[in-house]
């Protein structure tokens, strides 16, 4: 087992580069199914779930061809979904993205069940809808999914809810075939557009990106593209409450600002200030931080659930209460007994709300991450706390940040993988 061990209240500085979206990752590399020709794919980040994700293509025929340290070339010429590897869809969420582009390909498949984060009840019934009204039939058996998607077809389809993967889903199946299909209550979040961005290169006409309404024409022959990935927005907002939390002049490199208004918004709210450059934003520590009435998750454009646990541990460190209410997901909360561990004073009101009460002085100890954002979010903690800090199940966090620790060690930051 590796673990990280961090010696905390360390001054940090420096520049940290943002890396390429995961979110945005995994469903271009589904996308690159779609078609037989060769696709090529830039600025990479090199982590657990984009490996998995490769590894899964690859089980079933995939040719993937390394042509620098995050370009890939990957063909998809020869497939069986038959030899899909069992246990690296177990391992990750973002498998169930291959609903949408084996069904453009494939009269039948099976899928097995996805893995990926325990954050609370995450159905698929969205994702099964929206594709059954593009002809698709999906029967649930023991161990996953058979999928019929012989009698597939473009159509208007309204989504039961703003769901990301199910708007992804969709739009893959829908490039995939020939004719129209209409997206209605459609995700908008920045990666569901350079999804769109990629799909257009390989030939399919989409109108609407970064709306609720996309239209969406296939040619049904989508043809090989190359495409650079979009930097991640949510490791950028991690990054920059990491300077906020413990009041540190960081420039994080590559954070676009377009992609993050709100969480620039409520950190302002918190009384942190910043200098926005084309390619970077600089946090400007000093004046005190002051807790705020509420942060609510929202869909996109509002606070996005994965930078939740992180303003969680901002709020320890700001003067006052912060009600935090995560209205999509009622397991994000497991990173909160954990901090009350370090001496954070927080009430779990409801599976959907707490109120973190700061300031607090945080103490170094033995926890352990519960999923990747929690993860990354106790080692903001670790890093404001005084004294020495374990944290256990690290697989979590290389799932979404790559070799995080030599990126922090760059800053000043006093962290160690140990192997046990």
């Amino acid at each position: 087992m590796e673990v990280f061990e961090i010696e905390g209240g360390k001054p940090l500085s420096g520049e940290i580069a943002v890396s390429g979206s995961k979110n945005a990752t995994t469903p271009i590399l589904a996308a690159t199914l779609l078609t037989t020709q060769t696709c090529v794919l830039s600025n990479l980040p090199l982590i657990e779930d984009v490996f998995r994700m490769l590894e899964i293509l690859e089980s079933m025929g995939a040719e993937i061809e390394w042509r620098d340290k995050r370009t890939i070339a990957i063909t998809n010429r020869d497939i069986d979904p038959e030899k899909m590897d069992v246990e690296k869809v177990k391992r990750i969420r973002s498998s169930i993205l291959l609903f949408g582009s084996l069904s453009a390909r494939f009269d039948t498949f099976s899928l097995y069940h996805p893995g990926g984060c325990v954050i609370g009840a995450r159905p698929v019934g969205t994702h099964f809808d929206a594709l059954e009204k593009l002809g698709v039939r999906i029967t649930q058996q023991e161990k996953g999914y058979r999928v019929d998607a012989s009698e597939r077809k473009s159509a208007k389809v309204v989504l039961r809810e703003m769901s990301v993967t199910a708007t992804e889903n969709a739009m893959m199946l829908a490039a995939g075939m020939s004719g129209k299909t209409t997206i209605r209550i459609a995700a908008t979040e920045p990666h569901v557009e350079d999804l769109g961005r990629f799909l257009v290169a390989m030939g399919a006409d989409i109108k609407g990106l970064g709306t609720h309404t996309l239209e969406i024409t296939g040619t049904g022959t989508l043809v090989g593209a190359e495409h650079a990935i979009i930097p991640d927005a949510n490791e950028a907002a991690t990054f920059l409450i990491l300077g906020a939390a413990t009041g540190s002049a960081l420039t994080v490199k590559h954070a676009q600002e377009e992609h993050l208004d709100i969480v620039l918004e409520k950190l302002r709210e918190f009384g942190v200030d910043f200098v926005i450059e084309e390619d970077a934003i600089t946090v400007v520590p000093g004046r005190p931080l002051r807790a705020i009435a509420k942060l609510d998750t929202r869909t996109y454009p509002g606070v996005p659930s994965d930078v939740q646990a992180p303003f969680g541990v901002l709020a320890t460190q700001a003067e006052g209460d912060t009600l935090i209410f995560d209205t999509i997901f009622e397991g994000r909360f497991n990173y909160v007994p954990e901090l009350e561990k370090m001496g954070a004073r927080a009430t779990v009101l409801n599976p959907h709300q707490v109120i973190v009460r700061g300031k607090t002085k945080l103490h170094g100890t033995t926890i352990k991450s519960y999923d990747l954002r929690a993860g990354v979010s106790l080692i903001i903690a670790a890093l404001c706390a005084e004294g020495k800090t374990v944290i256990e199940d690290i697989y979590q966090v290389d799932r979404g940040y790559e070799r995080i620790e030599e990126r922090l060690r760059k800053l000043g930051a006093c962290i160690e993988r140990i192997s046990r």
